[in-house]
Protein backbone atom coordinates (compact mmCIF):
# COMPACT_ATOMS: atom_id res chain seq x y z
CA UNK A 1 0.00 0.00 0.00
CA UNK A 2 1.38 3.39 -0.97
CA UNK A 3 1.31 6.46 1.24
CA UNK A 4 -1.46 8.08 -0.82
CA UNK A 5 -3.67 4.98 -0.43
CA UNK A 6 -3.29 4.66 3.34
CA UNK A 7 -6.26 5.99 5.28
CA UNK A 8 -7.81 4.96 8.58
CA UNK A 9 -11.01 3.98 6.77
CA UNK A 10 -9.14 1.84 4.24
CA UNK A 11 -7.17 0.02 6.94
CA UNK A 12 -10.35 -0.62 8.94
CA UNK A 13 -12.07 -1.94 5.82
CA UNK A 14 -9.15 -4.28 5.09
CA UNK A 15 -9.36 -5.65 8.63
CA UNK A 16 -13.10 -6.24 8.22
CA UNK A 17 -12.45 -8.13 4.98
CA UNK A 18 -9.75 -10.22 6.63
CA UNK A 19 -12.04 -10.98 9.55
CA UNK A 20 -14.84 -12.04 7.19
CA UNK A 21 -12.55 -14.59 5.56
CA UNK A 22 -11.42 -15.82 8.98
CA UNK A 23 -14.96 -16.32 10.29
CA UNK A 24 -16.09 -17.99 7.05
CA UNK A 25 -13.26 -20.51 7.26
CA UNK A 26 -11.36 -19.12 4.26
CA UNK A 27 -8.41 -17.98 6.33
CA UNK A 28 -5.87 -18.07 3.52
CA UNK A 29 -7.86 -15.45 1.60
CA UNK A 30 -7.61 -13.15 4.62
CA UNK A 31 -3.80 -13.07 4.60
CA UNK A 32 -3.40 -10.46 1.87
CA UNK A 33 -5.88 -7.90 3.28
CA UNK A 34 -4.42 -8.38 6.76
CA UNK A 35 -0.89 -7.79 5.43
CA UNK A 36 -2.09 -4.68 3.58
CA UNK A 37 -3.75 -3.44 6.77
CA UNK A 38 -0.45 -3.79 8.65
CA UNK A 39 1.39 -1.90 5.90
CA UNK A 40 -1.22 0.86 5.90
CA UNK A 41 -1.15 1.25 9.67
CA UNK A 42 2.64 1.54 9.56
CA UNK A 43 2.43 4.30 6.93
CA UNK A 44 -0.16 6.17 8.98
CA UNK A 45 1.96 5.84 12.14
CA UNK A 46 -1.23 4.83 13.96
CA UNK A 47 0.11 2.70 16.80
CA UNK A 48 -3.26 1.47 18.20
CA UNK A 49 -4.43 0.47 14.72
CA UNK A 50 -1.09 -1.18 13.97
CA UNK A 51 -1.42 -3.19 17.17
CA UNK A 52 -4.88 -4.39 16.10
CA UNK A 53 -3.71 -5.23 12.59
CA UNK A 54 -0.64 -7.13 13.81
CA UNK A 55 -2.67 -9.09 16.37
CA UNK A 56 -5.20 -10.16 13.77
CA UNK A 57 -2.48 -10.91 11.22
CA UNK A 58 -0.87 -13.15 13.85
CA UNK A 59 -4.14 -15.07 14.27
CA UNK A 60 -4.42 -15.62 10.52
CA UNK A 61 -0.79 -16.69 10.19
CA UNK A 62 -1.16 -19.19 13.02
CA UNK A 63 -4.31 -20.66 11.51
CA UNK A 64 -2.54 -21.12 8.16
CA UNK A 65 0.57 -22.76 9.58
CA UNK A 66 3.08 -19.90 9.69
CA UNK A 67 3.83 -20.13 13.41
CA UNK A 68 7.07 -18.08 13.25
CA UNK A 69 5.28 -15.27 11.43
CA UNK A 70 2.39 -15.40 13.89
CA UNK A 71 4.66 -15.15 16.91
CA UNK A 72 6.73 -12.34 15.36
CA UNK A 73 3.58 -10.34 14.55
CA UNK A 74 2.10 -10.85 18.02
CA UNK A 75 5.42 -9.99 19.71
CA UNK A 76 5.45 -6.63 17.91
CA UNK A 77 1.79 -6.06 18.78
CA UNK A 78 2.54 -6.88 22.41
CA UNK A 79 5.43 -4.40 22.48
CA UNK A 80 3.16 -1.68 21.06
CA UNK A 81 0.34 -2.31 23.54
CA UNK A 82 2.72 -2.27 26.51
CA UNK A 83 4.29 1.02 25.35
CA UNK A 84 0.82 2.56 24.93
CA UNK A 85 -0.39 1.26 28.29
CA UNK A 86 -3.24 -0.44 26.38
CA UNK A 87 -4.16 -3.24 28.76
CA UNK A 88 -7.13 -4.35 26.66
CA UNK A 89 -4.99 -4.64 23.54
CA UNK A 90 -2.31 -6.41 25.55
CA UNK A 91 -4.84 -8.95 26.83
CA UNK A 92 -6.14 -9.70 23.34
CA UNK A 93 -2.58 -10.12 22.08
CA UNK A 94 -1.62 -12.48 24.93
CA UNK A 95 -4.67 -14.60 24.13
CA UNK A 96 -3.72 -14.88 20.45
CA UNK A 97 -0.09 -15.57 21.32
CA UNK A 98 -1.25 -18.42 23.52
CA UNK A 99 -3.32 -19.80 20.65
CA UNK A 100 -0.27 -19.64 18.35
CA UNK A 101 1.80 -21.53 20.92
CA UNK A 102 -0.95 -24.15 21.14
CA UNK A 103 -0.73 -24.66 17.38
CA UNK A 104 3.03 -25.15 17.82
CA UNK A 105 2.54 -27.62 20.71
CA UNK A 106 4.42 -25.22 23.00
CA UNK A 107 1.99 -25.83 25.82
CA UNK A 108 4.02 -24.35 28.67
CA UNK A 109 4.41 -21.06 26.76
CA UNK A 110 0.71 -21.13 25.87
CA UNK A 111 -0.28 -21.56 29.51
CA UNK A 112 1.89 -18.62 30.54
CA UNK A 113 0.18 -16.41 27.93
CA UNK A 114 -3.34 -17.40 28.96
CA UNK A 115 -2.46 -16.97 32.63
CA UNK A 116 -1.28 -13.44 31.84
CA UNK A 117 -4.70 -12.62 30.34
CA UNK A 118 -6.46 -14.02 33.39
CA UNK A 119 -4.20 -12.04 35.71
CA UNK A 120 -4.66 -8.79 33.76
CA UNK A 121 -8.45 -9.22 33.70
CA UNK A 122 -8.48 -9.08 37.50
CA UNK A 123 -7.53 -5.38 37.38
CA UNK A 124 -9.07 -4.37 34.04
CA UNK A 125 -12.88 -4.81 33.80
CA UNK A 126 -12.81 -4.31 30.02
CA UNK A 127 -10.96 -7.65 29.73
CA UNK A 128 -13.87 -9.51 31.31
CA UNK A 129 -15.05 -10.59 27.86
CA UNK A 130 -11.63 -12.07 27.01
CA UNK A 131 -11.15 -13.92 30.31
CA UNK A 132 -13.57 -16.84 29.65
CA UNK A 133 -11.88 -17.73 26.36
CA UNK A 134 -8.45 -17.50 28.02
CA UNK A 135 -9.65 -19.82 30.78
CA UNK A 136 -11.01 -22.30 28.24
CA UNK A 137 -7.77 -22.16 26.27
CA UNK A 138 -5.84 -22.74 29.49
CA UNK A 139 -8.00 -25.80 30.14
CA UNK A 140 -7.09 -27.19 26.70
CA UNK A 141 -3.38 -26.62 27.35
CA UNK A 142 -3.77 -28.27 30.76
CA UNK A 143 -5.36 -31.30 29.10
CA UNK A 144 -2.39 -31.58 26.74
CA UNK A 145 0.13 -31.33 29.58
CA UNK A 146 -1.84 -33.65 31.89
CA UNK A 147 -2.47 -30.93 34.49
CA UNK A 148 -6.01 -32.23 34.86
CA UNK A 149 -7.03 -30.58 38.14
CA UNK A 150 -5.82 -27.20 36.91
CA UNK A 151 -7.68 -27.73 33.65
CA UNK A 152 -10.92 -28.59 35.43
CA UNK A 153 -10.68 -25.47 37.62
CA UNK A 154 -10.00 -23.34 34.52
CA UNK A 155 -12.83 -24.66 32.35
CA UNK A 156 -15.32 -24.53 35.24
CA UNK A 157 -14.47 -20.86 35.78
CA UNK A 158 -14.69 -20.23 32.03
CA UNK A 159 -18.21 -21.63 31.80
CA UNK A 160 -19.41 -19.79 34.91
CA UNK A 161 -18.04 -16.44 33.77
CA UNK A 162 -19.25 -16.73 30.17
CA UNK A 163 -22.88 -17.12 31.22
CA UNK A 164 -25.62 -18.45 28.95
CA UNK A 165 -24.69 -18.40 25.26
CA UNK A 166 -26.97 -16.57 22.85
CA UNK A 167 -25.19 -16.09 19.52
CA UNK A 168 -24.05 -18.90 17.20
CA UNK A 169 -20.41 -18.13 18.00
CA UNK A 170 -21.07 -18.22 21.76
CA UNK A 171 -22.81 -21.57 21.38
CA UNK A 172 -19.82 -23.01 19.51
CA UNK A 173 -17.48 -21.68 22.21
CA UNK A 174 -19.66 -23.25 24.91
CA UNK A 175 -19.72 -26.62 23.13
CA UNK A 176 -15.93 -26.51 22.85
CA UNK A 177 -15.57 -25.68 26.56
CA UNK A 178 -17.96 -28.47 27.56
CA UNK A 179 -15.93 -30.87 25.40
CA UNK A 180 -12.70 -29.83 27.15
CA UNK A 181 -14.47 -30.27 30.50
CA UNK A 182 -15.63 -33.77 29.63
CA UNK A 183 -12.18 -34.84 28.39
CA UNK A 184 -10.54 -33.58 31.59
CA UNK A 185 -13.07 -35.40 33.79
CA UNK A 186 -12.51 -38.63 31.87
CA UNK A 187 -8.79 -38.39 32.58
CA UNK A 188 -9.49 -38.45 36.34
CA UNK A 189 -12.10 -41.22 35.84
CA UNK A 190 -15.07 -39.06 36.89
CA UNK A 191 -17.42 -40.73 34.43
CA UNK A 192 -20.68 -39.43 35.88
CA UNK A 193 -19.78 -35.76 35.62
CA UNK A 194 -18.12 -36.33 32.24
CA UNK A 195 -21.43 -37.73 30.98
CA UNK A 196 -23.26 -34.62 32.23
CA UNK A 197 -20.85 -32.31 30.37
CA UNK A 198 -21.29 -34.38 27.19
CA UNK A 199 -25.06 -33.98 27.45
CA UNK A 200 -24.62 -30.22 27.87
CA UNK A 201 -22.36 -30.14 24.81
CA UNK A 202 -25.01 -32.03 22.77
CA UNK A 203 -27.77 -29.66 23.83
CA UNK A 204 -25.84 -26.52 22.95
CA UNK A 205 -24.62 -28.07 19.69
CA UNK A 206 -28.23 -28.78 18.69
CA UNK A 207 -29.19 -25.16 19.41
CA UNK A 208 -26.22 -23.82 17.43
CA UNK A 209 -27.19 -25.45 14.09
CA UNK A 210 -23.43 -25.67 13.52
CA UNK A 211 -21.84 -28.74 11.94
CA UNK A 212 -18.60 -28.00 13.70
CA UNK A 213 -20.29 -27.77 17.11
CA UNK A 214 -22.15 -31.03 16.51
CA UNK A 215 -18.88 -32.68 15.49
CA UNK A 216 -17.11 -31.52 18.67
CA UNK A 217 -19.99 -32.81 20.80
CA UNK A 218 -20.02 -36.18 18.99
CA UNK A 219 -16.31 -36.74 19.60
CA UNK A 220 -16.71 -35.90 23.30
CA UNK A 221 -19.64 -38.32 23.61
CA UNK A 222 -17.86 -41.08 21.69
CA UNK A 223 -14.80 -40.88 23.94
CA UNK A 224 -17.01 -40.90 27.04
CA UNK A 225 -18.72 -44.09 25.82
CA UNK A 226 -15.39 -45.82 25.24
CA UNK A 227 -14.17 -44.83 28.73
CA UNK A 228 -17.48 -46.04 30.19
CA UNK A 229 -17.11 -49.48 28.61
CA UNK A 230 -19.70 -48.94 25.85
CA UNK A 231 -16.94 -49.65 23.38
CA UNK A 232 -18.92 -50.65 20.29
CA UNK A 233 -21.28 -47.67 20.61
CA UNK A 234 -18.42 -45.25 21.24
CA UNK A 235 -16.31 -46.52 18.35
CA UNK A 236 -19.31 -46.38 16.01
CA UNK A 237 -19.99 -42.80 17.00
CA UNK A 238 -16.35 -41.80 16.53
CA UNK A 239 -16.19 -43.63 13.20
CA UNK A 240 -19.27 -41.73 11.99
CA UNK A 241 -17.63 -38.46 13.08
CA UNK A 242 -14.50 -39.44 11.19
CA UNK A 243 -16.47 -40.12 7.99
CA UNK A 244 -18.11 -36.70 8.25
CA UNK A 245 -14.67 -35.18 8.76
CA UNK A 246 -13.45 -36.67 5.51
CA UNK A 247 -15.94 -34.32 3.87
CA UNK A 248 -15.50 -31.30 6.18
CA UNK A 249 -11.67 -31.65 6.15
CA UNK A 250 -11.09 -28.94 8.79
CA UNK A 251 -11.98 -31.40 11.59
CA UNK A 252 -10.22 -34.45 10.16
CA UNK A 253 -7.17 -34.35 12.41
CA UNK A 254 -9.33 -33.98 15.53
CA UNK A 255 -11.31 -37.06 14.51
CA UNK A 256 -8.19 -39.11 13.80
CA UNK A 257 -6.63 -38.15 17.14
CA UNK A 258 -9.84 -39.27 18.88
CA UNK A 259 -9.78 -42.61 17.03
CA UNK A 260 -6.15 -43.22 18.01
CA UNK A 261 -7.02 -42.45 21.65
CA UNK A 262 -10.09 -44.71 21.58
CA UNK A 263 -8.29 -47.72 20.10
CA UNK A 264 -5.44 -47.27 22.58
CA UNK A 265 -7.99 -47.35 25.40
CA UNK A 266 -9.55 -50.50 23.93
CA UNK A 267 -6.21 -52.28 23.79
CA UNK A 268 -6.18 -52.44 19.98
CA UNK A 269 -2.78 -50.96 19.11
CA UNK A 270 -2.81 -52.11 15.48
CA UNK A 271 -6.05 -50.26 14.76
CA UNK A 272 -4.68 -47.24 16.60
CA UNK A 273 -1.61 -47.44 14.36
CA UNK A 274 -3.76 -47.49 11.21
CA UNK A 275 -5.33 -44.18 12.21
CA UNK A 276 -1.99 -42.82 13.38
CA UNK A 277 -0.61 -43.47 9.90
CA UNK A 278 -3.52 -41.63 8.36
CA UNK A 279 -2.93 -38.78 10.82
CA UNK A 280 0.68 -38.65 9.64
CA UNK A 281 -0.48 -38.54 6.00
CA UNK A 282 -2.96 -35.73 6.70
CA UNK A 283 -0.46 -33.74 8.77
CA UNK A 284 2.27 -34.18 6.19
CA UNK A 285 0.05 -33.02 3.35
CA UNK A 286 -1.45 -30.02 5.12
CA UNK A 287 1.79 -28.83 6.74
CA UNK A 288 3.72 -29.13 3.49
CA UNK A 289 1.06 -27.21 1.61
CA UNK A 290 0.97 -24.47 4.24
CA UNK A 291 4.77 -24.16 4.44
CA UNK A 292 5.09 -23.93 0.66
CA UNK A 293 2.22 -21.45 0.45
CA UNK A 294 3.91 -19.05 2.86
CA UNK A 295 7.30 -19.64 1.24
CA UNK A 296 5.92 -18.73 -2.18
CA UNK A 297 4.19 -15.64 -0.77
CA UNK A 298 7.54 -14.67 0.74
CA UNK A 299 9.29 -15.08 -2.63
CA UNK A 300 6.57 -13.07 -4.38
CA UNK A 301 7.08 -10.24 -1.89
CA UNK A 302 10.75 -10.24 -2.94
CA UNK A 303 9.83 -10.19 -6.62
CA UNK A 304 11.50 -13.57 -7.10
CA UNK A 305 10.35 -16.03 -9.77
CA UNK A 306 10.65 -19.70 -8.82
CA UNK A 307 12.92 -21.83 -11.01
CA UNK A 308 12.51 -25.35 -12.31
CA UNK A 309 14.97 -28.15 -11.60
CA UNK A 310 16.14 -27.96 -15.26
CA UNK A 311 16.88 -24.23 -15.12
CA UNK A 312 18.70 -24.71 -11.82
CA UNK A 313 20.91 -27.33 -13.50
CA UNK A 314 21.70 -24.96 -16.38
CA UNK A 315 22.50 -22.19 -13.90
CA UNK A 316 24.89 -24.48 -12.07
CA UNK A 317 26.73 -25.22 -15.33
CA UNK A 318 26.91 -21.52 -16.18
CA UNK A 319 28.54 -20.75 -12.85
CA UNK A 320 28.89 -17.17 -11.63
CA UNK A 321 29.35 -15.59 -8.22
CA UNK A 322 27.07 -16.61 -5.37
CA UNK A 323 24.96 -13.75 -3.99
CA UNK A 324 24.94 -14.69 -0.32
CA UNK A 325 22.53 -11.97 0.79
CA UNK A 326 20.06 -13.08 -1.86
CA UNK A 327 20.33 -16.71 -0.76
CA UNK A 328 19.79 -15.76 2.90
CA UNK A 329 16.74 -13.67 2.00
CA UNK A 330 15.19 -16.38 -0.17
CA UNK A 331 15.69 -19.03 2.52
CA UNK A 332 14.63 -16.81 5.43
CA UNK A 333 11.10 -18.15 5.86
CA UNK A 334 12.15 -21.79 5.40
CA UNK A 335 14.83 -21.28 8.06
CA UNK A 336 12.17 -19.96 10.44
CA UNK A 337 9.94 -22.95 9.66
CA UNK A 338 12.88 -25.25 10.41
CA UNK A 339 13.30 -23.61 13.84
CA UNK A 340 9.57 -24.04 14.53
CA UNK A 341 9.76 -27.70 13.51
CA UNK A 342 12.34 -28.30 16.27
CA UNK A 343 10.63 -26.41 19.10
CA UNK A 344 9.00 -29.47 20.69
CA UNK A 345 12.44 -31.00 21.27
CA UNK A 346 14.51 -27.80 21.37
CA UNK A 347 12.54 -24.86 22.84
CA UNK A 348 15.49 -22.44 22.57
CA UNK A 349 15.43 -22.67 18.76
CA UNK A 350 19.23 -22.55 18.65
CA UNK A 351 19.89 -26.17 17.65
CA UNK A 352 19.59 -25.53 13.91
CA UNK A 353 22.06 -22.64 14.11
CA UNK A 354 24.64 -24.60 16.11
CA UNK A 355 24.41 -27.57 13.75
CA UNK A 356 24.72 -25.29 10.72
CA UNK A 357 27.76 -23.47 12.10
CA UNK A 358 29.46 -26.75 12.98
CA UNK A 359 28.77 -28.06 9.48
CA UNK A 360 30.26 -24.96 7.86
CA UNK A 361 33.35 -25.10 10.08
CA UNK A 362 33.85 -28.80 9.37
CA UNK A 363 33.50 -28.14 5.65
CA UNK A 364 36.34 -25.61 5.89
CA UNK A 365 38.47 -28.11 7.83
CA UNK A 366 37.91 -30.61 5.02
CA UNK A 367 39.14 -28.09 2.43
CA UNK A 368 35.82 -27.06 0.86
CA UNK A 369 35.74 -23.59 -0.75
CA UNK A 370 34.06 -20.63 0.96
CA UNK A 371 30.89 -20.64 -1.15
CA UNK A 372 30.39 -24.36 -0.61
CA UNK A 373 30.87 -23.93 3.16
CA UNK A 374 28.32 -21.09 3.12
CA UNK A 375 25.77 -23.21 1.27
CA UNK A 376 26.51 -26.09 3.61
CA UNK A 377 25.64 -23.87 6.56
CA UNK A 378 22.44 -22.62 4.90
CA UNK A 379 21.45 -26.20 4.01
CA UNK A 380 22.23 -27.69 7.42
CA UNK A 381 19.77 -25.28 9.05
CA UNK A 382 17.06 -27.11 7.13
CA UNK A 383 18.09 -30.65 8.05
CA UNK A 384 15.00 -31.38 10.19
CA UNK A 385 12.43 -29.15 8.49
CA UNK A 386 10.50 -32.32 7.67
CA UNK A 387 9.44 -32.57 11.31
CA UNK A 388 6.72 -30.03 10.58
CA UNK A 389 4.90 -32.95 8.95
CA UNK A 390 5.10 -35.25 11.99
CA UNK A 391 2.08 -35.05 14.35
CA UNK A 392 3.08 -33.98 17.83
CA UNK A 393 1.01 -36.90 19.10
CA UNK A 394 4.08 -38.88 17.98
CA UNK A 395 6.94 -36.38 18.13
CA UNK A 396 6.18 -35.09 21.61
CA UNK A 397 4.98 -38.38 23.08
CA UNK A 398 5.95 -39.01 26.64
CA UNK A 399 7.60 -42.25 27.58
CA UNK A 400 8.87 -44.95 25.27
CA UNK A 401 8.42 -44.72 21.51
CA UNK A 402 7.38 -48.07 20.04
CA UNK A 403 8.91 -49.37 16.78
CA UNK A 404 5.87 -48.39 14.69
CA UNK A 405 5.92 -44.82 16.01
CA UNK A 406 9.66 -44.61 15.48
CA UNK A 407 9.17 -45.63 11.85
CA UNK A 408 6.67 -42.81 11.40
CA UNK A 409 9.08 -40.28 12.93
CA UNK A 410 11.76 -41.41 10.48
CA UNK A 411 9.62 -40.25 7.57
CA UNK A 412 10.65 -36.67 8.41
CA UNK A 413 13.66 -37.15 6.12
CA UNK A 414 11.47 -37.79 3.08
CA UNK A 415 9.01 -35.06 4.07
CA UNK A 416 11.79 -32.48 4.34
CA UNK A 417 13.42 -33.45 1.06
CA UNK A 418 10.09 -33.36 -0.76
CA UNK A 419 9.18 -29.97 0.67
CA UNK A 420 12.53 -28.41 -0.23
CA UNK A 421 12.53 -29.88 -3.72
CA UNK A 422 9.25 -28.03 -4.35
CA UNK A 423 10.59 -24.69 -3.07
CA UNK A 424 11.49 -23.42 -6.55
CA UNK A 425 14.83 -22.07 -5.33
CA UNK A 426 18.17 -22.31 -7.11
CA UNK A 427 21.05 -23.89 -5.16
CA UNK A 428 18.55 -26.02 -3.18
CA UNK A 429 19.85 -29.50 -4.09
CA UNK A 430 22.39 -29.58 -1.26
CA UNK A 431 19.62 -28.82 1.25
CA UNK A 432 17.47 -31.58 -0.29
CA UNK A 433 20.35 -34.05 0.08
CA UNK A 434 20.97 -33.02 3.68
CA UNK A 435 17.30 -33.29 4.65
CA UNK A 436 16.93 -36.71 3.05
CA UNK A 437 20.23 -38.36 3.96
CA UNK A 438 21.46 -36.97 7.31
CA UNK A 439 20.33 -40.20 9.01
CA UNK A 440 22.11 -42.56 6.62
CA UNK A 441 24.89 -44.60 8.28
CA UNK A 442 28.37 -45.24 6.94
CA UNK A 443 27.77 -49.01 7.22
CA UNK A 444 24.45 -48.83 5.33
CA UNK A 445 22.15 -49.46 8.30
CA UNK A 446 20.63 -45.96 8.35
CA UNK A 447 17.54 -44.53 6.67
CA UNK A 448 15.64 -43.73 4.51
CA UNK A 449 17.52 -45.40 1.65
CA UNK A 450 20.11 -47.56 3.43
CA UNK A 451 22.97 -46.25 1.30
CA UNK A 452 26.52 -46.54 2.62
CA UNK A 453 29.98 -44.99 2.51
CA UNK A 454 30.69 -42.51 -0.24
CA UNK A 455 27.22 -42.98 -1.71
CA UNK A 456 25.96 -40.75 1.09
CA UNK A 457 26.24 -37.12 -0.08
CA UNK A 458 29.17 -35.36 1.59
CA UNK A 459 26.98 -32.54 2.90
CA UNK A 460 24.72 -35.08 4.62
CA UNK A 461 27.70 -36.88 6.21
CA UNK A 462 29.00 -33.56 7.54
CA UNK A 463 25.61 -32.50 8.90
CA UNK A 464 25.07 -35.90 10.54
CA UNK A 465 28.18 -35.47 12.69
CA UNK A 466 27.25 -31.91 13.65
CA UNK A 467 23.67 -32.89 14.45
CA UNK A 468 24.45 -35.88 16.67
CA UNK A 469 27.20 -34.01 18.54
CA UNK A 470 24.88 -31.10 19.29
CA UNK A 471 22.03 -33.36 20.43
CA UNK A 472 24.39 -35.26 22.74
CA UNK A 473 25.90 -32.09 24.21
CA UNK A 474 22.58 -30.41 25.02
CA UNK A 475 19.56 -31.34 27.12
CA UNK A 476 16.42 -32.60 25.44
CA UNK A 477 13.04 -33.42 27.01
CA UNK A 478 14.08 -37.08 26.99
CA UNK A 479 17.77 -36.73 28.08
CA UNK A 480 20.29 -34.71 30.06
CA UNK A 481 23.16 -32.86 28.40
CA UNK A 482 26.41 -34.80 28.02
CA UNK A 483 29.81 -33.22 28.50
CA UNK A 484 31.83 -32.34 25.39
CA UNK A 485 34.28 -35.11 26.26
CA UNK A 486 31.55 -37.76 26.61
CA UNK A 487 29.91 -36.57 23.40
CA UNK A 488 33.17 -36.89 21.48
CA UNK A 489 33.79 -40.32 22.99
CA UNK A 490 30.40 -41.41 21.64
CA UNK A 491 31.34 -40.16 18.16
CA UNK A 492 34.57 -42.19 18.39
CA UNK A 493 32.55 -45.26 19.32
CA UNK A 494 30.30 -44.79 16.29
CA UNK A 495 33.14 -44.02 13.89
CA UNK A 496 33.11 -46.33 10.89
CA UNK A 497 29.65 -47.65 11.72
CA UNK A 498 27.44 -44.59 11.78
CA UNK A 499 29.89 -41.92 10.64
CA UNK A 500 32.56 -41.47 7.97
CA UNK A 501 35.71 -42.51 9.92
CA UNK A 502 38.11 -39.97 8.41
CA UNK A 503 35.59 -37.15 8.70
CA UNK A 504 34.93 -38.09 12.33
CA UNK A 505 38.60 -37.73 13.25
CA UNK A 506 38.72 -34.27 11.64
CA UNK A 507 35.54 -33.24 13.46
CA UNK A 508 36.79 -34.44 16.87
CA UNK A 509 40.11 -32.64 16.43
CA UNK A 510 38.26 -29.46 15.41
CA UNK A 511 35.97 -29.53 18.47
CA UNK A 512 38.88 -30.16 20.83
CA UNK A 513 40.81 -27.23 19.32
CA UNK A 514 37.82 -24.88 19.39
CA UNK A 515 37.05 -25.80 22.99
CA UNK A 516 40.57 -24.74 23.97
CA UNK A 517 40.58 -21.57 21.85
CA UNK A 518 37.12 -20.08 22.43
CA UNK A 519 36.14 -21.45 25.82
CA UNK A 520 32.37 -21.19 25.47
CA UNK A 521 31.69 -23.21 22.34
CA UNK A 522 27.96 -22.45 22.40
CA UNK A 523 28.63 -18.71 22.30
CA UNK A 524 30.47 -19.15 18.99
CA UNK A 525 27.97 -21.59 17.49
CA UNK A 526 24.84 -19.65 18.50
CA UNK A 527 26.02 -16.23 17.35
CA UNK A 528 23.69 -16.06 14.33
CA UNK A 529 20.74 -17.34 16.35
CA UNK A 530 20.71 -14.01 18.18
CA UNK A 531 19.93 -12.29 14.85
CA UNK A 532 16.91 -14.47 14.09
CA UNK A 533 13.67 -12.41 14.16
CA UNK A 534 11.78 -15.48 15.38
CA UNK A 535 14.13 -16.12 18.30
CA UNK A 536 14.22 -12.40 19.10
CA UNK A 537 10.42 -12.37 19.17
CA UNK A 538 10.33 -15.30 21.60
CA UNK A 539 12.85 -13.54 23.83
CA UNK A 540 10.73 -10.37 23.86
CA UNK A 541 7.69 -12.40 24.86
CA UNK A 542 9.61 -14.13 27.66
CA UNK A 543 10.89 -10.75 28.91
CA UNK A 544 7.35 -9.31 28.90
CA UNK A 545 6.08 -12.30 30.89
CA UNK A 546 8.91 -11.92 33.42
CA UNK A 547 8.13 -8.20 33.80
CA UNK A 548 4.42 -8.95 34.28
CA UNK A 549 5.17 -11.56 36.94
CA UNK A 550 7.49 -9.19 38.77
CA UNK A 551 4.82 -6.46 38.75
CA UNK A 552 2.03 -8.79 39.92
CA UNK A 553 1.25 -8.61 43.66
CA UNK A 554 1.25 -12.40 43.82
CA UNK A 555 4.20 -12.88 41.48
CA UNK A 556 2.18 -15.16 39.21
CA UNK A 557 -1.43 -15.97 38.52
CA UNK A 558 -2.88 -18.86 40.43
CA UNK A 559 -3.76 -20.65 37.20
CA UNK A 560 -0.23 -20.42 35.83
CA UNK A 561 2.58 -22.89 35.63
CA UNK A 562 3.07 -26.16 33.83
CA UNK A 563 5.11 -29.28 34.08
CA UNK A 564 6.60 -28.49 30.70
CA UNK A 565 5.50 -31.74 29.11
CA UNK A 566 3.37 -32.21 26.06
CA UNK A 567 1.49 -35.05 24.53
CA UNK A 568 -0.88 -33.25 22.24
CA UNK A 569 -1.55 -33.15 18.56
CA UNK A 570 -0.02 -31.06 15.84
CA UNK A 571 -2.07 -27.88 15.59
CA UNK A 572 -4.14 -28.41 18.73
CA UNK A 573 -7.70 -27.42 17.95
CA UNK A 574 -10.29 -25.72 20.07
CA UNK A 575 -8.29 -22.62 20.99
CA UNK A 576 -10.57 -19.63 21.25
CA UNK A 577 -9.89 -16.07 20.24
CA UNK A 578 -13.22 -14.76 19.00
CA UNK A 579 -13.55 -11.00 18.97
CA UNK A 580 -10.32 -10.65 20.95
CA UNK A 581 -8.36 -11.65 17.87
CA UNK A 582 -8.17 -7.98 17.03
Amino acid sequence: MSGSEATVERVSCLLDVAQYFYISGQTILGLEPASSAVSGARILGAAPMLRRALTFQGALLADTGNIPGAIEACAEALELSIKQGDLVGEGATWNNLGAAFLYAAQFSDAMSCFSRVIDAAASEPRLAAVRPSALSNLALASLQTENFEQGIASVRASIEEAGSPTSANQLLVRVTSESHYSRLLLEINDLQHAKERCEMAKRFASESCSQRAEHVAAIAEGLYEVYAGKIDIGLSRLQAALERSRVMKSTLRDSLIAMVKAYDLCGKPQLALVHLRELLHVTRKTQQEKALLHHRMHLESLGFVAVSAESESLAAVAGGPLDRNKVRTQLALLHRQAIAAELVENPSGEHVFRVAKLAGLLGAELGLDDDTCFMLEMSARLHDIGKIGIPDAILAKRGTINPEQRALIRTHTNIGAELLSQSGLPHIQMAVDVARHHHEYWDGSGYPDGIAGGAIPEAARITALADVFDVLAHARPYKQAWSVRDSLDELRRLKGARFDPDMTEVFIAMIERLSREVGDLDELLSEEAKQSPFIQARQKIAAALDAARAASPNGANGFGGSNGGSNGSNGSSGAQGGESRY
